[in-house]
């Protein structure tokens, strides 16, 4: 039986999913998102469920994909790694709120970009490491981080691999409002209750319109996403079999968690 690597509360009308995989840094091998997935359709099919919280246990919010996995053969990861750019869980009927809790870098600053509304903890960061770790971005970030913050600064995430922290994300426009740590739970919930105070129609009406819009103003960046993704991988391996580069990618991963965000 698998080990639960992703949990769901229910507060009301409200469903927290949680990663929870600390001692890896709630990092994404193929469980955490087969499970992810699986909590937030069960949440999104509950009808008494107007709003999703999607958070992770400290000390981060997520650090990308399980690079050690991947190169291991995990089946969910290399399918995801070679598949066209799409979500990275299908899109839900209620709101989906980020309440980022610490780094979410990589893979997972995708699903904090995948999210409806951000709310960050003062001690979160975001990072772009996809070119660090030769891995190309396949679940929408190269449309939607420009959209957020700006081309100038997306790109400058992106090809140097440095993060932002809390404050520079809240001036940029990546997240709604940066909060005390220990009130990041309290507040994404007060946002919820706000939500779900709301008519449910019109709050699904008009997120959907939303999507819809998103997907018209950036299809195209979506479909250039995947083809760059699969010119990449006809040019190089994801991750070699030599041992020695392996190990550099690895390490070029690490290296980032010990810069400073730029703030």
């Amino acid at each position: 039986m698998s080990v639960p690597l992703v949990t769901n509360e229910i507060v009301d009308h409200t469903c927290v999913v949680r990663l929870d995989r600390p001692s890896a840094r709630n990092a994404l091998n193929g469980e955490v998102i087969v499970q992810l997935r699986h909590a937030l359709r069960a949440a999104d099919a509950n009808a008494s469920i107007r709003v999703i919280i999607l958070t992770g246990t400290d000390p981060a919010f997520c650090a990308g994909l399980d690079l050690k996995a991947l190169a291991a053969g995990d089946p969910v990861l290399i399918a995801e790694a070679s598949a066209d750019s799409h979500l990275p869980w299908e899109a839900t009927r209620v709101p989906v709120i980020g309440a980022i809790n610490g780094p979410a870098v990589a893979g997972g600053l995708e699903l904090a970009l995948n999210c409806d509304v951000l709310i960050a903890s003062e001690y979160a960061t975001f990072a772009d490491t996809h070119a660090r770790v030769a891995v190309m971005p396949g679940w929408g970030l190269s449309a939607r981080l420009p959209a957020a913050v700006g081309r100038n600064l997306a790109t400058w995430m992106s090809l140097s691999g440095r993060p932002i922290g809390a404050d520079r994300a809240l001036s940029a426009g990546l997240v709604s409002e940066v909060v005390k740590h220990e009130e990041l739970m309290s507040s994404a919930h007060t946002l919820a209750s706000n939500i779900a105070d709301s008519h449910q129609l019109a709050v699904e009406s008009l997120l959907a319109s939303y999507r819809h819009i998103e997907r018209a103003v950036h299809g195209a960046a979506f479909d250039v996403e995947t083809e760059t993704g699969r010119e990449y991988r006809q040019a190089h391996l994801i991750l070699t079999h030599d041992k020695a580069d392996y190990t550099s990618i690895i390490e070029r991963g690490r290296g980032l968690h010990s810069r400073k965000p730029h703030t």
